[in-house]
């Protein structure tokens, strides 16, 4: 059963009138990049609570965490009401099996998200362990509109110290921009422009893909990568090159 923690918020930023991360200090147990928490609170009586993947990395004890505000939703309204001093709960352990210990070996490693869910990559690549095993990596941030790259300095922050190892890619979805691809990920995949985009192929001998995002992204890139490129769903049992965690 979990246990659950008061965690105080430090900072609240809003990076459109629909994103916002929150940066909270709790006293949680040690966790792994990746993983998620569940957060929650007292609503009327009753603790409503949802999963959120850690934003920062394992090593930081600023916890970071990125929201989008669901109209109508019991949870992610209240929490964008949420300022410095304000407290909520957590869970003081961390859950989840989205992480590079459960990934098999390969040469390049595609990190492919949607949305908020940018962020366990951003824990990943902050944390900066166990990706010497990985020639290159492609971090992919898929969204609607080009203002919802919120996390994109940190993300050409992270190009630059990884010196040639990290190829970032950013796709807007409904609206054309100089510096982004256009379009949704699954179709940008099948055509070979992502590819292209990024100079290396998407080959199931040599890669290994991470999906993180809503279902129906996750079930249509996955479907994709199986038709075009012969890829499978990675297992325990049967090892493949998918890896996948859905946002809800």
């Amino acid at each position: 059963m979990a246990n659950w923690v008061t965690g105080k918020v430090i900072e609240a930023k809003f990076w459109t009138d629909t994103l916002f991360s929150l940066v909270i200090d709790a006293p949680i147990k040690p966790f792994t990049a990746g993983q998620y928490a569940k957060l929650g609170l007292e609503i009327e009586g009753e603790r409503i609570q949802r999963a959120y993947s850690y934003v920062n990395a394992p090593s930081d004890n600023r916890l970071e965490f990125y929201f989008v505000i669901v109209p109508g939703g019991k949870l992610s309204p209240k929490l964008a009401q949420l300022k410095p001093n304000d407290t909520l709960q957590i869970t003081d352990e961390a859950a989840g099996f989205f992480v590079l210990d459960e990934i098999p070996a390969c040469k390049n490693l595609w990190m492919l998200s949607t949305g908020t869910a940018i962020g366990p990559f951003l824990s990943i690549l902050q944390e900066g362990k166990d990706l010497e095993r990985f020639e290159k990596i492609v971090l992919l941030h898929a969204v609607r509109y080009e203002k919802d790259l919120s996390y994109l300095p940190l993300m050409q922050e992270l190009e630059q110290q990884y010196q040639g190892k990290l190829k970032i890619v950013t796709v807007v979805s409904r609206e054309q921009t100089q510096t982004s691809l256009h379009g949704r990920v699954p179709a940008l995949i099948e055509s070979h422009a992502l590819e292209n985009a990024v100079g290396l192929s998407l080959s199931p001998e040599t890669c290994h893909v991470m999906l993180c995002g809503n279902p129906e992204m996750v079930r249509d890139t996955r479907d994709t990568l199986k038709i075009s490129h012969g890829m499978i769903k990675h297992l325990r049992r049967k090892p493949g090159h998918i890896s996948s965690e859905q946002y809800w």
